[in-house]
Order: structure tokens, then sequence, then C-alpha cells
């Protein structure tokens, strides 16, 4: 009999660091905090050119029910421009702070009349708190504030007033209120600038002022009164239900942090966020963001990397037993309605 001498396997090196920082070792080794450059002049400059020629035709069809197409158009487009500054906030295009804002604010100020400090600001707290739900602490995630709509069973005890009347019904109410986010997000770049805590209020305030005058005064001088008020209803309503249907499904029907409850960054983000399964025109659609999961563990990772970190992300995941959550995007609608209408039921108990 033959004996075949064979050196024992190489012992594996002890994991050193938290959880977090093995995973950004892999996602590192696998270049995907390279930047992208050229990926981003080509999506600038095409949602540019979008834009600027959407305006020459609207100047050409002039006052024609046509027009209610390219309200669609916009609808859409804005969508897209406020993804646009979406990843400026986040330096994914731009390594600092100056030409982040500079790009940002003419983006989000000038181009669709939405405070980039505003946004920013509100999007950076979130970020830190994901469906972090504490009624103690107004700046935790703001996007899970009982303002129209309660996220919480403990949310809907203690509502008063709209919060209160919608809730019962709110999982019914959802994509008709979203017709409203459009002005909602006008409204609360404009309040935001009476914050003395706004950086550079001035000039947000001077390009919010340009985009309002040069979107209504095109609408005005095109159209007729009553064409103008519906291009702006089907525009406005429509853009609104395109950036809920963008951002909603990454978080609305994950689990809520409860007040007091420690998590470490890893699991605070990937417990609280929802991928969601589709093609390269959903990639496209939701900008990215339906890789929720790796983009709120690396916010900084250019758009086109998402994709690839998914595998690495999923695979770690399944390492520490972790649950990651991912749903076709119909299903995670499903889930989140569901989730606002558990919500309510104190109300409706209530009465």
């Amino acid at each position: 009999m033959t004996i075949i001498d064979r050196a024992p396997p190489a012992p594996t090196p002890p994991r050193t660091g938290s959880d977090f920082a093995e995973l950004t070792r892999r996602v590192s080794a696998a270049g995907l905090f390279d930047r992208r450059p050229g990926y981003y002049v080509v999506r600038l400059g095409l949602v540019a050119t979008l834009f600027a020629g959407g305006w020459v035709a609207f100047a050409a069809l002039g006052d024609s029910w046509w027009q209610l197409l390219l309200a669609v158009f916009f609808a859409v487009l804005f969508g897209q421009i406020a993804l646009v500054a979406h990843d400026l906030a986040h330096r994914q295009v731009f390594r600092t702070r100056r030409p982040s804002g500079i790009t940002g604010r003419l983006a989000g100020n000038l181009g669709i009349g939405m405070s980039y400090g505003w946004w920013m600001d509100k999007h950076t707290r979130h970020h830190a708190n994901p469906n972090h739900a504490n009624p103690n602490h107004a700046d935790l995630d703001p996007d899970v504030e009982p303002d129209v709509l309660v996220w919480s069973t403990d949310q809907a005890r203690a509502s008063r007033g709209l919060p209160r009347f919608l809730g019962r019904w709110q999982a019914f109410l959802f994509f008709p209120l979203l017709t409203l986010e459009g002005l909602n997000l006008h409204y609360s770049s404009v309040r935001a600038l009476f914050r003395p805590t706004m950086r550079r209020r001035g000039l947000e305030a001077t390009l919010l002022l340009l985009h309002v005058v040069g979107y209504l005064g095109a609408l005005f001088l095109v159209l007729s009164p009553g064409k103008a008020l519906v291009f702006l209803a089907v525009h406005q309503g429509l853009w609104g239900v395109y950036m809920g249907s963008i951002f909603a499904p990454g978080h609305k029907g994950m689990s809520m942090i409860e007040p007091g409850q420690k998590l470490d960054f890893l699991r605070r983000q990937v417990l609280t966020s929802r991928n969601v399964r589709g093609s390269r025109f959903v990639d496209v659609a939701m900008g990215g963001l339906n890789y929720q999961i790796e983009h709120h563990l690396f916010p900084h990772l250019p758009t086109p990397h998402l994709r690839r970190a998914r595998p690495i992300v999923r695979g770690y995941c399944a390492e520490l037993s972790l649950r990651y959550h991912e749903t076709g995007l119909l299903r995670s609608w499903a889930e989140a309605l569901g989730h606002l209408h558990r919500a309510g039921a104190p109300l409706r108990a209530a009465g």
C-alpha cells in the first residue's frame, strides 16, 4: 500500500475587526470602490440633453393637448434628475464637496425645484438611522416621522390630527397621496430656507426662485391657462408617484428599529433594507436604488457597481446567517402596503 504524505492545510487566518470591516475588504478587493467618471459623463450628459430637448419640444408644440405627453415625459425626467442629485450628494460622481454641491444645486434647485441642501440633510439622517422611529428624537430617520402617515402601531396610538384621520386606511390612500409628493418636495424646500442651519441659503433661494419663474412662465406663456393647469397637475402628480416608486420599496415594510434597540452598522443597514429584483430596466428606472442593501452599506459606491456588489454582500450575509431580503417589485409594494395597513390597526380598532 502506498502512503501519500500530504501536508495539512494552512490554517485560516483569524478575522480581525468588525463584520462590516471584513465585508469592506471584500468589496474593495473586487475594485468596486473605483470611480466611474465615464459612466457619469454619459449619464449626466444624457439627462441634460433630454432636459433641454424636452423644453425645445414644449416650445415647438405650442398650445396643444399633446403637451400632456410631454408632462408624462417630464415626470420621469424629473425623477431621473433627482436620482442624479442623489448620487452627487453621496459623492459618487465627484470626490470633493464643492463640485458635488455646485452640480447638485443646479440639478436639484434650478432643474426640478427641490432644495439640494435640505434634501441632503434629510437623506443623511435617514442613512444614519434607517427605519428608526423614536418619537423623542426628531433627528433620527425623518422618512418615518408621523407627519402624514403612521409607520408603527405606537405612532398610530400617539397620533393626532391628520395622521390619525388618515391612518385607518392609509394603505389604500398611499398611492393617491403620492400624487402630492412633488408639491410637498417644493414646499419642504422653501420651508427649509427659513432654518438658520441651512447652508448657502441665498444661493439655494435664488436657484429655487429661478426654477419657479422659469417653469410657471413657460407653462403660462405657451399654454392657455386651462391647459397649463392640467399640465401642472399631470406633471407634478406623476412625478410624485414616480419618486415614491423609487424610494419607498427600499425600506417600507422592513424591520423598524425600536427605541433602545442596539444594532451594529452592518445589521442596522441590512435588516432595515430591501432589494428589488429586476432587469436592467429596473436598474435604470430606480437609479440603482433597487440594490438598497448595498447602497446603504456603501453609499459612495458608484451606481453601476451596486449590481456587482450584490453577490458579495449576499454571500457574506449567508455566512453570518444574517437575513438578506430581496423580492420582486410587486411583492415589495405588497409588503410595504401590508405594513402600513397593520400600523393603522389601532386606529381602526378605536373606531
